[in-house]
């Protein structure tokens, strides 16, 4: 047990040794210059082989730029209470201390815990949101190592963190007009993610684009128009369910004025409601419904012709859009002539002149 404690410090501070010399752009040959040793005996400390002299773990740290605590990584990991807790005094210090003195101190912590992802992008993300809402001194002096901070982050093992860094470039040089470099960051972004999509259509009009510009926001709308209505629906069902039929009519009066804003036509506002009336048994909503929705679903597909989405290339002709509509109107036909869903409508006259 000792023996495997004793190879896990040599690991660790072989690992530290290559990764902030690497990061110096030093060669085991200058380390080892620095320190007036062999580059073999650099090379088997970070090979986890050997363990540095006592006497020169403070000249490897001094040549390395780093202290004699990151060397011996004795702050190696840290919790997400102590992260958070390192910001909140990061933002009480912005708040109480000039931005320069704040910048330090957390640059201090970061160092201290190197290998803490979540604590470099948050304070990288805290200390770049203060610059853009506050005036502070010679900001552009802060750029390179907020900047190396975030690209640094793009690395983490952690989705949210890669994310965030992403988020921030983008922002950054978006804000700077520098579109090209705007862009090369939404590769990390999913492209299942609608923000993704939205920063995109943002670009396409930022660099002339318009065209682009206008398809990609009305695609998102129609995407979004679609979950929205899918999502309020399956609430409703759920009322429905549940026979709690105040909050069916309420959610059947939202479906509507979605449907409405985002100009779907007149069957997709009023179709949802037949259930509802069904399940009461109205007669007169479902003869009234029936009536409108045969009125309207041969014009169902008239949404293409939406100025909302003048910009979309939906795959049917006009032609095919009057074949469905024609189609539909047959299938809800039959669908309003089934004994076991309308019996309860009986021979009412007028449900029989909609349904001939």
């Amino acid at each position: 047990m000792l023996n495997e404690k004793k190879l896990e410090i040599k690991m660790k501070i072989g690992e530290t040794i290559r990764k902030y010399r690497k990061e110096r752009e030093m060669t085991q040959e200058q380390l080892a210059q620095l320190l007036g040793i062999t580059a073999s005996a650099v090379n088997k400390w970070e090979k986890g082989n050997a363990c540095p002299d006592i006497a020169l773990l403070a000249p490897i740290a001094r040549a390395l730029g780093i202290s004699l605590d990151m060397l011996l990584a004795y702050h190696e990991k840290i919790t997400k209470d102590e992260v958070g807790d390192i910001l909140e005094e990061l933002k009480e210090r912005m708040d109480k201390e000039p931005y320069r003195e704040a910048f330090g101190w957390v640059q201090d912590k970061i160092r201290t815990f190197p290998n803490s992802d979540a604590l470099m992008v948050q304070a990288a993300a805290v200390l770049n949101a203060y610059r853009i809402v506050s005036e502070v001194p010679d900001e552009k002096q802060y750029d390179g190592q907020i900047l190396a901070w975030f690209e640094k982050g793009l690395s983490s093992q952690e989705e949210e963190l890669r994310l965030m860094a992403a988020q921030a470039l983008y922002t950054l040089y978006l804000s700077r007009q520098e579109y090209e470099k705007a862009g090369a960051y939404l590769q990390y972004f999913s492209d299942q993610d609608p923000e993704k999509k939205y920063r995109q259509a943002l670009l396409y009009g930022r660099t002339g684009k318009i065209e682009e510009a206008y398809r990609t926001y009305e695609e998102l709308l129609y995407s979004e128009q679609n979950r929205i209505m899918m999502i309020l629906n399956g609430i409703y069902l759920l009322d429905l369910q549940e026979k709690d039929f105040a909050r069916a009519h309420s959610m059947a009066d939202k479906i509507e004025q979605i449907a409405g804003s985002f100009e779907m036509g007149r069957y997709y506002e009023v179709c949802h409601r037949l259930e509802l009336a069904v399940q009461e048994q109205d007669k007169d909503v479902c003869v009234k419904l029936a009536g409108e929705m045969l009125a309207s679903i041969r014009n169902i597909c008239d949404f293409t012709k939406s100025p909302l989405y003048s910009h979309l290339n939906f795959a049917k002709t006009q032609e095919e859009n009057e074949e469905y509509g024609m189609m539909m109107q047959e299938t809800l036909l039959r669908y309003f002539r089934d004994e076991e869903t309308f019996g309860f409508m009986g021979q009412d006259e007028r449900w029989q002149q909609v349904i001939v």
